[in-house]
């Protein structure tokens, strides 16, 4: 991992169009704005107790190990984020 990059986590789940766009999303605003993001995708459904916190509610996303991001990431807030975690 890149010690500038920006930790993304995003709780997902198989079979997720959601999921996929959040991924989009995010790969999308960190080429804009040139901020190295390193997305860590982690399946609910392979574990009992994440699967019990978010079951459903995913795409759930952490940006810089906060949450950030329920079902939808939201271009400029992300862009927001990303910079505030790089100052």
């Amino acid at each position: 991992m890149m010690s500038d990059a920006v930790p993304i986590v995003i709780y997902t789940r198989t079979q997720c169009p959601l999921c996929d766009e959040a991924k989009a999303t995010i790969r999308e605003v960190a080429e804009t704005t040139a901020i190295p993001v390193d997305i860590e995708l982690v399946n609910v459904e392979t574990d009992p107790e994440l699967q019990s916190k978010y079951g459903e509610r995913v795409p759930y996303v952490y940006v810089d190990g906060r949450p950030a991001f329920k079902f939808e990431v939201e271009p400029e807030r992300l862009r927001e984020k990303l910079l505030a975690a790089q100052a």
